[in-house]
């Protein structure tokens, strides 16, 4: 049984008791948020979106191997950057399901601005996540056109008042979904005085009605180089009173200690040594499956990728020999209309390749097939050139696809994803 009480930054009493570990295996991130600036190699600040190493899935799992051999007390994981854990789901949800194999006990956790999480709430029930905070920083579009720059969402970019509706669109649901699927939720707002302060305190009777358990409220801190570097920090007053009135309708949170991307200790005190242990396993390699020597690519001819995974009805299979990349056979693809069943098919049916060269893949087989130890590599181009990268480690200099993939004359789809 997983004891949730042992979450020190959901439960106050056990902040000196018990050690929490953030593993940063996310680096991307789906929104552009005014205040903020991700640094990486950097040892000096302590707040979100910072970390000195960015982790693979299984780096993160070793990196936590022996931080439990040092620290018995530690009881909590959670992903919170350095980007968005579902701007990188793949990396998350590898992650998630690595360290719940290794430790049934651990009490898993995400920190997300909300934006990508509705898709993957079923499964966070299934492993077991008990906490997600979600960042939202209020429920008005003005207001929040003035915090983001822009959003990512499905491939497309959008900005001003456009950008800050699809983001409170997504994050309403998550919650929704989360308290439906009896996650804990915490909501964290940035307080950037002048611009959402006076809207705080409605945000908090808000989150009541949708069940939110629990309300963070984080003064801004101006960083250099950001569009919010010379905007004042909020005053203690100013948060003290705030606090004051979230308290009418949530538990406010009162022991936040802004923690980085790769904050591991007790809440408020780092474990210096740890940034040791981080830095070594961020130089482990990891070994490749030999029993995985295929690349499996998508390709109108066989020359170039260049053909989206949905419109595949066969994909080309290729392995590294002495003389060069030969091609081995073709494999046929699951029939379209089966959703996620057609892509668990496809991935069962790919299990000896250690990675896909695809022209454009949608979120759901992107996620399905990552997730079973396929590396998805998204590219047009030359397949040799893909294959290198693949097997040799070189830099892919082919042209990447462009946000908007136009899917070909064999899709039928309506644009709702890959099925």
């Amino acid at each position: 049984m997983i004891d949730i009480k042992t979450h020190p930054c959901f439960n106050k009493d056990a902040k000196g008791k018990y050690a929490r570990v953030h593993l940063p295996v996310a680096p991307q991130c789906n929104i552009h948020c005014n205040y903020c600036k991700r640094d990486y190699d950097c040892v000096n600040e302590s707040r979100p979106g910072v970390t000195s190493e960015v982790l693979t899935p299984e780096q993160a799992l070793a990196y936590t191997i022996r931080l439990r051999e040092k620290m018995p007390h530690l009881s909590v994981v959670g992903i919170a950057g350095p980007g968005d854990p579902f701007a990188n789901p793949i990396q998350t949800m590898k992650t998630l399901h690595l360290i719940r194999n290794e430790f049934p006990d651990m009490v898993l956790c995400l920190s997300s601005n909300g934006l990508n999480v509705l898709p993957y709430v079923d499964e966070l029930k299934e492993l077991e996540v008990s906490h997600v905070t979600i960042t939202i920083n209020g429920t008005d579009t003005e207001t929040l056109s003035k915090l983001y720059k822009w959003v990512r969402f499905e491939k497309r970019g959008y900005f001003g008042e456009q950008a800050a509706s699809i983001l409170l669109k997504n994050q309403l649901e998550a919650i929704r979904a989360l308290k439906r699927a009896g996650i804990t939720v915490k909501a964290n707002t940035i307080v950037v005085p002048g611009i959402n302060d006076n809207v705080v305190v409605d945000l908090a009777a808000e989150m009541k009605e949708l069940g939110v358990d629990i309300m963070n409220t984080i003064p801004l801190y101006p960083v250099e180089g950001t569009p919010f570097e010379d905007f004042e920090e909020p005053s203690p007053a100013m948060m003290k009173e705030l606090r004051k009135g979230i308290k009418e309708h949530l538990p406010p949170m009162t022991h936040c200690s802004r923690c980085r991307a790769d904050a591991v200790g007790l809440l408020g005190k780092d474990d210096p040594e740890a940034k040791q242990i981080l830095s070594e396993v961020s130089k482990l390699s990891v070994n490749v499956d030999t029993t995985r020597p295929y690349v499996a690519v998508t390709s109108h001819e066989g020359l170039l990728v260049n053909q989206h995974l949905g419109e595949a009805a066969q994909v080309y299979i290729f392995r590294e020999t002495p003389n060069g990349y030969r091609m081995v056979e073709q494999r046929p693809t699951p029939k379209p209309g089966a959703g996620k069943d057609r892509w668990e098919k496809l991935a069962e049916s790919l299990n000896d390749c250690r990675a896909m060269l695809v022209g454009g893949i949608g979120p759901s087989p992107s996620s399905v097939i990552g997730r079973a130890g396929i590396k998805i590599v998204e590219m047009t181009g030359l397949i040799d050139e893909g294959l290198d990268a693949v097997y040799k480690g070189k830099e892919l200099r082919t042209l990447k696809k462009s946000d908007v993939f136009a899917c070909g004359s064999d899709c039928s789809g309506k644009g709702t994803g890959c099925g």
